[in-house]
């Protein structure tokens, strides 16, 4: 068996798959994150870990021998993360996550030292404190201490395949995120990493996502089950895990796989380096993909059904949203709810509601999320046109693709046909490909990646709401557009009374 861990926003999910990559057995773990102030996102590296153990001993609970049976494990996890580790390889600090926009005065202070324009086509990506190298700075002006003391920089899945074999890694991927490297040469950028005050021996040599990196150590075979020696390979980034999963893996496809955050997954030839996207290594070799990422798409309904009175779940807030017409009753939600990456890359841009009446009720509301979140899924698509991508449809992934409402009104807005996949699991079940694929039958996952992919559902577009969204498309765009000096000062309102 294959076993894929997968490390989100949120949770750890495990995915434990047999030699046809057949799922066995899935289970999850959550842990917390910590909002420490606006745009400040933290977790403790020790929660992945707890949560990771609590995932696999859940996987246990029908089998309880069933884990010594892996040949290979791969490690998938959010991206990209500052993460400082000690002598001892313990962490000095909490995790800076993607999430986290603190940095955005050092991305200021580096556009000033680095020609920005030279820098986004040498490391493919924009200077944006959701990169590494921003946070970097921020380190080195706000806790030398830390930075002094730091003997290695990981990412989220090389801590925890760390804590699983003792080797230290990165894969191709997160190197790519870091915004330290040149895309085209894999070389250092020497000026950015001067900038930022760093020794790029602090950083791991990155590896495919199918090389091996290490075997399970005899302690952490009796933390988790594990046998002792299984092979461990690199892993890659969630949302290059996921378009494994989905079967998107060849020019011209397209995925969205939604959770806290949203994706919109594009394979390319070579890095597109567009300022509105991400660049990004693909796990599968002389592939890059685009992505298009939004910050708080699933996690605006999380927040909502936390607002709103308790008992109510997430479902029974999308089944009553499915009740109202299109167009939520004349309400316009603005998902930016912790700023937001793309396409607009605004760290100071907040969630509104727009257009609220006496006659406004919760399902009104449900349904102006799932609208607005649509609506910058369609934002992000036109641009993606004007870069030469235009997919046939979006293959969606991820727990808020099993809302029937969600998915048409994806469609609906975007004019582009949503495949829901069958079972969807995320990233752990494209982990667990990647991990036999770096350590089992390759044929077999030639097999796979040749596959059509089982389509749950087809949701296709209807021509009845396309002049209401395109209407409403336009009044969502304008109101950010209006309300953008307005975000500004309140968030230096904040930002004063924070000191």
């Amino acid at each position: 068996m294959f076993l894929g861990i997968d490390v989100g926003t949120t949770s750890v999910k495990a995915a434990l798959v047999d030699d046809r990559l057949r799922i066995v057995a899935t289970a999850s773990a959550d842990y917390p994150t910590t909002f420490v102030r606006p745009a400040w996102v933290e977790q403790d590296p020790e929660d992945w870990w707890r949560a990771t153990l609590a995932a696999l001993a859940t996987l246990t609970k029908s089998a309880p021998d069933v884990l010594s049976s892996v040949a290979g494990i791969s490690v998938t996890a959010q991206a990209p993360t500052l993460l400082a580790l000690d002598s001892s390889g313990a962490p000095l600090r909490p995790a800076l996550i993607w999430m986290d926009r603190r940095a955005d005065s050092e991305s200021a202070i580096l556009s000033t030292l680095i020609d920005s324009n030279e820098y986004q086509r040498n490391s493919g990506n924009r200077l944006d404190p959701f990169f590494v190298a921003p946070k970097l700075l921020w380190l080195k002006e706000h806790e030398p201490e830390v930075l002094g003391r730091t003997q290695v920089f990981l990412q989220v899945n090389g801590f925890i395949a760390y804590r699983l074999t003792g080797a230290i890694s990165m894969d191709e991927s997160h190197a790519s995120l870091l915004g330290l490297l040149d895309v085209r040469t894999g070389g250092w950028l020497a000026d950015v990493v001067a900038a930022v005050g760093v020794d790029p021996a602090t950083f791991p040599v990155s590896s495919a996502a199918t090389d091996v990196i290490g075997h399970v150590t005899m302690d952490a075979a009796e933390a988790t089950g594990l046998a002792r020696g299984t092979l461990v390979v690199a892993g890659t980034v969630d949302s290059a895990a996921a378009a494994l999963e989905v079967g998107v893996v060849r020019l011209g496809m397209a995925a969205e796989m939604t959770g806290t955050s949203t994706v919109v997954v594009l394979p390319t030839a070579e890095p597109a380096a567009r300022p509105e996207f991400i660049t990004m290594r693909s796990a599968i070799p002389d592939q890059w993909l685009c992505l298009a990422a939004m910050v708080a798409t699933g996690a605006s309904l999380s927040w909502l059904k936390d607002v709103t009175p308790a008992g109510k779940s997430l479902t029974a807030l999308t089944d009553a949203a499915a009740g109202v017409p299109a167009g939520a009753g004349g309400v316009v939600f603005l998902p930016y709810m912790m700023g937001e990456r793309s396409p607009i890359w605004d760290t100071t841009a907040r969630g509104a509601f727009v257009g609220l009446h006496l006659g406004s009720g919760v399902p009104e509301l449900t349904r102006a999320v799932l609208e607005g979140v649509a609506f910058a899924l369609r934002h992000n698509l036109e641009i993606a046109a004007e870069a030469g991508f235009h997919p046939k449809a979006l293959r969606s992934t991820g727990a808020p693709a099993a809302s029937d409402v969600w998915c048409q009104i994806k469609a609906d807005v975007t004019g582009v046909p949503i495949h829901r996949m069958r079972g969807p699991t995320g990233a752990a079940y494209g982990s667990a490909i990647i991990a036999a694929w770096g350590t089992g039958d390759a044929g077999l996952v030639g097999e796979i990646l040749d596959a059509p992919g089982a389509v749950d559902r087809e949701f296709v577009p209807d021509p009845r709401n396309a002049q209401l969204y395109g209407d409403l498309f336009h009044i969502f765009r304008n109101t950010y557009l209006h309300l953008k000096e307005g975000f500004v000062a309140l968030t230096q309102l904040q930002s004063r009374d924070k000191t």
